[in-house]
């Protein structure tokens, strides 16, 4: 399984920004799929998940203002980023997860300016 993550930049705050993840290889109808980031000194975070059945989880700190969301083929998963602050900047990474597995991305730099 390959993960290819794209879309991130630099953007002022309260501005958007729409992260893709396009997965490619051996997918099982059965895979979550998420994203995660991790800021300067600071540990990987859980920021959005999208289970198999199309169930959505967000961490409290982005509920509100990020959408993750996938096409039909559960293929290709984005997150779409509203209201962002500073306090978004990091490198976002997207992870597959299927059959006791994990795989990531190359990760997907978001900066947001004040």
């Amino acid at each position: 399984v390959q993960l290819q993550a794209s879309g991130g930049g630099l953007v002022q705050a309260g501005g958007s920004l729409r992260l893709s993840c396009a997965a490619s290889g051996l997918i099982s109808d059965d895979h979550a799929m998420s994203w995660f980031r991790q800021a300067p000194g600071a540990q990987r975070e859980l920021v959005a998940l999208i289970a198999s059945a199309g169930i959505a989880n967000y961490a409290d700190s982005v509920k509100g203002r990020f959408t993750i969301f996938r096409d039909n083929a559960k293929t290709t998963m984005y997150l779409q980023m509203n209201s962002l602050k500073p306090v978004d900047t990091a490198v976002y990474y997207c992870n597959l997860a299927q059959f006791g597995a994990n795989y990531w991305g190359q990760g997907t730099l978001v900066t947001v300016s004040s």
